[in-house]
């Protein structure tokens, strides 16, 4: 076998599909060869006879047709060559031309620049894919800056308390701190919120990567809301707000396909961000209601609201509308509400907030009532 430049060289083997590949391949250049020949000898024939036409009726030679068809066809055989090179350059400036472009941008994705893109001409079968190529290599550079983002994000998350746990065991070692019940107590604080944020990050990486078990089964969604009111009736009524459990449809028509404890974390955590955002004298309102062959939970505060720059993010990891407020200070994770989308993505549903500064915030859960065939 001959020896070939690197890019036409394949690292997979071959699959089941590749002789049908190769088939289609064969034929489709038979078809084209089939054309080019056919044009190819009309051209000839065809030029020779107009050529040989023209000459002796604008000269006037007198000489024979059948001379000057010999004639323009010995000069047509001294132009074939040229002729044929002018198209085969055409031709590799028209198709090798963008391939070979497509090519290099595939050896610079491999090579990791992900700022590589193909330059867009004409249109066609190249066009297209250097299209897809472009989108692959925006999605993989927009996956990598997320990938940046999250080793940042974790790296903060952790310092805070790392710094505190190390500075309370320092302070006890060098005698500043007493080894007595309140050091050791927010010392281990620390450790359980170390704990909460490495389960959410597993908890969330699981659910990305469609990975994460679900128990499904069926769900009657008005016994999880009066179970999550119960949970979080003390919390409200100590902070002075009103838990309201508002169920506008009959049990029966308010069970889903689900796992119950996933259910109850995406509905916990949304109770308790409302709780952190809505003030003594506000309201909470959990309210079911089915329709047609789907179910829809809302989660409704009457608290600070959320800016309406602040919506497009609201679900990314880490991101908190408030960057002044701790962990400390009341502030959760900022895993959330990302892993809240995630589970409710696990369930086939979608979730959506709307806001207003000043007015409360509305976190609303489509869920299927079945969950479809795979």
């Amino acid at each position: 076998m001959g020896h070939y430049p690197p890019y036409f060289r394949s690292p997979y083997r071959r699959g089941p599909h590749d002789g049908v590949s190769a088939d289609r391949k064969r034929r489709l250049l038979y078809r084209r060869a089939r054309h080019f020949l056919f044009f190819a000898l009309v051209f000839t024939f065809g030029g020779i006879a107009l050529v040989s036409f023209l000459v002796n009726r604008i000269i006037g030679f007198n000489r024979h047709p059948v001379e000057w068809v010999r004639i323009v066809g010995a000069l047509f055989i001294l132009l074939i060559p040229f002729i044929i090179g002018r198209i085969v350059f055409w031709q590799f400036r028209r198709k090798i031309g963008p391939l070979a472009d497509i090519l290099v941008a595939m050896d610079a994705l491999a090579e990791g620049d992900l700022s590589v893109r193909v330059q867009q001409t004409g249109s066609g079968e190249f066009s297209r894919l250097g299209n897809s190529l472009n989108h692959m290599a925006d999605e993989l550079e927009r996956a990598d800056q997320q990938r940046r983002n999250l080793t940042a994000d974790v790296a903060h998350e952790l310092r805070t308390p790392l710094h505190i746990i190390q500075g309370n065991l320092e302070g006890i070692l060098d005698g500043v701190y007493r080894p007595d019940e309140e050091h050791i107590t927010a010392t281990l604080e620390e450790t359980h919120l170390l704990a909460r944020l490495v389960e959410d990050l597993r908890t969330l990486s699981l659910a990305e990567a469609g990975q994460l078990h679900l128990s499904f089964e069926p769900v009657n969604l008005a016994e999880l809301l009066e179970d999550v009111f119960t949970s979080f009736s003390g919390q409200c009524e100590v902070a002075g707000i009103d838990l309201k459990l508002e169920i506008e449809s009959t049990p029966e028509r308010l069970t889903v396909e689900g796992d119950y404890d996933r259910l109850d974390q995406v509905l916990g955590n949304l109770v308790a961000n409302a709780l952190r955002h809505t003030g003594s004298g506000g309201r909470i309102t959990l309210r079911a209601v089915s329709y047609d062959e789907n179910v829809r939970i809302e989660v409704r505060d009457t608290g600070e609201g959320i800016p309406a720059e602040d919506l497009p993010y609201i679900f990314e990891r880490f991101y908190r509308t408030d960057r002044a407020r701790t962990h400390s200070g009341g502030a959760g994770s900022g895993l959330g509400l990302a892993i809240a989308r995630q589970l409710v993505r696990s369930h086939g549903g979608t979730i959506s907030v709307e806001s207003q500064v000043g007015v409360g915030s509305t976190f609303s859960i489509e869920l299927p009532q079945k969950q479809p065939l795979t």
